[in-house]
């Protein structure tokens, strides 16, 4: 099994943002605040090594990680 990239909360948020939910949306969704759901997907940017959202989708999608 491959090892997973994302933690358990970034890919739901990755989830919510391929579902077009912006920050406040998936913040309420999940009931955070929408500092940590910036907070989220600046790390699994990191992790990624890409700028931008959309740059992040496509490589989780690349890698397996999500499916649209």
């Amino acid at each position: 099994m491959t090892k997973k990239i994302l933690t358990k909360r970034e890919h739901q948020i990755f989830e919510l943002l391929i579902q077009n939910k912006n920050t406040k949306e998936i913040a309420q969704n999940l009931n955070i605040s929408e500092k940590t759901v910036r907070n989220h997907i600046s790390n699994a940017m990191q992790k990624l090594e890409v700028k931008g959202r959309a740059s992040a989708v496509i490589e989780l999608i690349r890698l397996g990680e999500l499916s649209i």
